[in-house]
């Protein structure tokens, strides 16, 4: 469906006389996982500031046991086939634009402080990927509240209303999975879409596979398709995005959203890494003045 706006192993063995031990077989486990707020710069009315994020990803990650707080941080947008990235800087990437103000470095300082996990992610567009993660990664990557970096793929050489990207190779990830750990080791990638088939086929080390699907009828609907997305990439780890407004017909009438939606993608998609209530209604879900 288009929905463009928008380890551990448990090995078994089966055990027979006189036969040998088969290879086991790897099934996904939980990971600790992390909760908090998607935020760009065109998501909510307005920006409340670091504290309120800080607040936002501790309320979430509050509904789920031993959940870290954690968020998605857009560095700017896509504008036409160009990535904006709001903070000073020069690239001879003539697809790559630069803010005249460093937007992020104050909240990334309060991350830090307030021990908030955060994920840097971008809008391509025609943009090199490569230069993008060096450029965002020399910028940022100073802060102990960053642990990886994120493309968004549905902007991935794609413009327009009705974007969907262009698909990611094994050969892209990989190389790009490198170029984020060649600025720190534990980095990781994630790669985001509504779509598996625009996503690498095979490879999975290094990389969280982040599904930002909606337009669902119900919440069973939601876990039905979040339990498919985990499990076409298990065992690697997988994380989502909902509270759309699309979807607010049928999240407003339970009664808690974020922990209610949470818990049943727990519940049925065991190698479940994130949740993030996206910033389209979170000034509404996470009042700034609660």
């Amino acid at each position: 469906m288009n929905r463009s706006f928008p380890f551990f192993f448990l090995p078994f063995f089966l055990l027979a006389s006189c036969n040998p031990i088969p290879t086991p077989t790897p099934t996904p486990t939980s990971p600790t996982p992390g909760a908090g707020f998607r935020y760009s710069i065109y998501g909510p009315a307005y920006d409340p500031g670091p504290e309120y994020w800080t607040s936002v990803s501790e309320q979430m990650s509050a509904n789920f046991s031993n959940a870290r707080p954690m968020g998605i941080w857009i560095i700017g947008d896509i504008e036409g086939n160009q990535a904006y990235l709001n903070f000073p800087g020069t690239s001879s990437d003539p697809n790559i634009l630069f803010g005249e103000t460093d937007d992020n470095e104050a909240a990334l300082t309060y991350f830090d402080q307030h021990n908030v996990q955060i994920w840097l992610q971008v809008e391509p567009g025609d943009a090199d990927i490569l230069t993008l993660i060096d450029l965002v990664l020399n910028q940022y990557g100073n802060h102990s509240s960053v642990i990886g970096f994120g493309v968004d793929v549905e902007w991935h050489r794609s413009t327009g209303s009705e974007a969907e990207g262009t698909p990611v190779t094994d050969e892209e990830a990989a190389t790009w999975v490198d170029a984020v750990r060649d600025h720190d080791p534990e980095y990781r990638l994630f790669l985001k879409h509504w779509d598996t088939a625009f996503l690498p086929p095979t490879i999975r080390d290094g990389i969280v596979f982040v599904d930002d699907s909606q337009q669902f009828v119900s919440l069973d609907q939601m876990v039905n398709e979040f339990a498919a997305w985990g499990e076409t990439f298990a065992p690697a780890q997988v994380a989502f995005q909902f509270g759309y407004p699309a979807d607010s017909l049928w999240w407003r009438n339970l009664q808690d959203p974020p922990a209610d939606i949470g818990n049943a993608i727990l519940a049925a998609v065991p190698n479940t890494a994130a949740l993030f209530w996206v910033d389209f209604t979170v000034l509404e879900v996470f009042p700034p003045d609660r």
